[in-house]
């Protein structure tokens, strides 16, 4: 009904002689209901107009400073930042091509998950003028122009881990599918050019773009991926007079490297039938760079609830806006309905169970000091009691309950924990299937009973994790059982080990036969890193995720390293310590069931340092998961791998975290 009401007696009476009088008022009735119509509209849209604007105008008034940075002459920069800090050392390209280094071993990198372009080949009605236009990367324009469009291209199919139909997503090529995430957000593109400076170029570089959405086997049955590295490592060695390759995987990218190397030995058609001496006569050495070899925490929490740390304190500073059912927003929903067709993501689900990660009232890292700032006063009195402090705090961080439900849970002994195995809980119905559609997730058939249920086990660890994934998202887990696993193996003889689905484990998998070969795990220390989370139940709502960290727990001067519903460890803001040091600290050190030949390991280790001032970007000793791929110190031992060196003409282990000593606390049968 029209906004604006006719007052009785001003419908103008019919006649022939008013009939100019009747289109008048037809006329303007019209233009009434045209407004009320607008009106509505006006009032709909017009907190989501306000937040298209909010985000419009942060967007420019990045690009206009990004653009200002980018008009500045080249000197500028430094010149200002010399003035601040005194004279920037060399690049290390640049001091390395002074020392008379030049290139030697061609290079292949690996980059990780979703660092590498994705680009349109075929697509619905709704991408039309999109093809070969990147959907990931570059700049997310599609992503802001029609997000529905862009959720609906970037998912895969539910039942097959593979194309929808009629969509078509492929990795970009070359050297610039990972250069560069987004305008001005380097990954390999620091790298790259310090290469360049002793005498790299793209036919001794290659990089291994794969689609990171899909599972590590699905990119050779449906890309032939593996068989184009194979390919192209085989011809860089031949057109370089047999030198070995330097391999540098990052991030996921470990993984998926870790299942090439047992790919390409296997005999076809499951493998590539390179034969079991193809890595000690093609590869060098493989420098992984922050390798989530034994999973990551985060992975959980992400295929839980499609949060993280940062995703958990934007939802305590504005309530649910990012599940909002007002203007069908419901973000995480369509973010937890994408990323859940992703089947990459389950690779760095924790593996090893309660052996590796800890139990319930147990874990590697007990003992952990969370205190970042050091005491401004260094008096005796004054340290010691700061160190009595921190070995009591430590104590009551339960590192082992990945998911703890309240707070007090994270901090009882197991013994005070009444639980109710949700194992057989009997998932009810919810009517949120016929209104959620465009945004269903698993969650919609769980019911109160399942939600309940889950909360009611009070706390998992890693082992647990496992079962609770497979009751809250059985699809997933489905299409992940076929291509992933989590266990340790009893004996690698067994047949069962030649399947791909164990190869990107380590726990479950040899080492190639090649002594020859070299190992570096390489990784940022010294910043806190996700570890264990607390969470609570969700409000209530048709279209809603039931389960969401509680950024209102908070450890305080007790307990510093619980911020937000997050416990931190120590690691690379993503990737902690224990995952990406273990294996080469002693799963694989010296000759083990897991390396029978005795590849040489090495750990280096980089302690984060942040930027001095804005002026030096993200900086050239920062230890962050992604920004480390700009960190000097790495850089300089890559080149210098690559020009020649061996580990130990590197100086060996470099080490400043617990790792050695943390390792020695899992009971493993190496």
């Amino acid at each position: 009904m029209s906004i604006l009401r006719r007052r009785k007696g001003t419908e103008p009476k019919i006649t022939s002689d008013s009939e100019p009088e009747f289109e008048e008022f037809k006329d303007k009735n019209k233009e009434n209901n045209l407004g009320s119509r607008r009106l509505r509209r006006k009032r709909r849209w017009g907190c989501v107009d306000g937040c298209c604007w909010f985000i419009g105008c942060i967007c420019s008034i990045w690009w206009l400073l990004l653009f200002l940075y980018n008009a500045m002459p080249a000197s500028f920069p430094q010149y200002v930042t010399e003035a601040i800090t005194g004279p920037l050392p060399d690049p290390p390209g640049v001091k390395l091509a002074k020392e008379g280094l030049r290139a030697k071993h061609p290079v292949v990198f690996v980059p990780g998950i979703v660092t590498g372009g994705l680009e349109l080949w075929e697509g619905h009605q709704c991408a039309e003028g999109l093809f070969r236009k990147r959907l990931w990367g570059g700049t997310f324009g599609e992503l802001y122009k029609r997000p529905l469009c862009w959720v609906e291209h970037m998912s895969l199919d539910n039942e097959t881990g593979l194309d929808p139909s009629g969509i078509r997503i492929r990795p970009v090529s070359g050297l610039v599918a990972a250069d560069y995430f987004a305008p001005g957000y380097f990954v390999w593109a620091v790298l790259i050019a310090n290469l360049a400076r002793i005498g790299y170029e793209e036919k001794n570089m290659y990089m291994a773009a794969y689609d990171w959405r899909i599972s590590f086997q699905n990119t050779e049955v449906r890309d032939q991926t593996l068989s184009r590295i194979k390919s192209n490592i085989e011809l860089m060695v031949a057109s370089s007079g047999g030198n070995k390759v330097v391999v540098i995987p990052h991030s996921m990218g470990v993984l998926y490297f870790l299942h090439f190397m047992k790919w390409v030995e296997a005999p076809s058609p499951m493998g590539g039938g390179g034969g079991s001496d193809w890595c000690a006569k093609h590869i060098k050495a493989v420098m992984n760079i922050g390798g989530p070899f034994l999973g990551v925490p985060k992975a959980v929490s992400g295929l839980f609830s499609a949060e993280a740390k940062d995703i958990a304190a934007a939802r305590s500073m504005a309530p649910s806006f990012l599940e909002s059912e007002m203007f069908n927003f419901q973000t995480l929903q369509h973010v937890m309905r994408m990323t859940r067709t992703w089947d990459s993501t389950m690779s760095m689900i924790p593996k090893g169970g309660d052996t590796i990660w800890g139990g319930l009232d147990w874990s590697p890292e007990e003992g952990y000091e969370c205190n970042e700032k050091k005491p401004k006063n260094n008096s005796t009195q004054t340290a010691e009691n700061d160190r009595r402090r921190m070995a009591v705090n430590a104590t009551h961080v339960k590192y082992g309950r990945i998911i703890s439900f309240g707070k007090h849970v994270a901090d009882l002994h197991s013994s005070g924990i009444e639980r109710i195995d949700f194992r057989d809980a009997i998932k009810g119905k919810s009517h949120a299937n016929s209104t959620c559609r465009d945004v269903w997730t698993e969650y919609h058939d769980m019911g109160i009973g399942g939600v309940k249920a889950v909360a009611d086990y009070k706390a998992y660890t890693a082992g647990s994790v496992l079962d609770l994934l497979h009751f809250v998202a059985p699809k997933l887990m489905k299409r992940g059982s076929a291509h992933f696993s989590y266990g340790i193996a009893d004996d690698l003889d067994d047949k069962k080990y030649e399947h791909y689905k164990y190869w990107s484990n380590p726990l479950e998998t040899k080492l190639p036969n090649a002594p020859g070969m070299e190992i570096f795990s390489m990784y940022g220390v010294g910043i806190p890193t996700e570890r264990a989370y607390v969470y609570k139940l969700s409000p209530a709502g048709d279209c809603y995720i039931p389960f969401q960290i509680d950024s209102s727990a908070e450890g305080g001067n007790e307990s510093p390293c619980l911020k937000g519903g997050v416990f931190h460890t120590d690691g690379d803001e993503t990737v902690p310590i224990l995952s990406a040091g273990y294996m080469c600290a002693k799963g694989w050190r010296g000759k083990t069931r897991f390396n029978p030949s005795g590849i040489h390991t090495f750990i280096r280790e980089y302690n984060h340092a942040p930027p001095a001032n804005l002026l030096e970007g993200r900086g050239t000793q920062s230890g962050a998961h992604v920004d480390i791929m700009g960190n000097f110190a790495l850089i300089e031992d890559i080149i210098r791998i690559a020009a020649g060196a061996t580990g130990e003409d590197l100086g060996g282990d470099q080490v400043y975290s617990d790792i050695f000593k943390w390792s020695e606390r899992i009971k493993l049968k190496l």
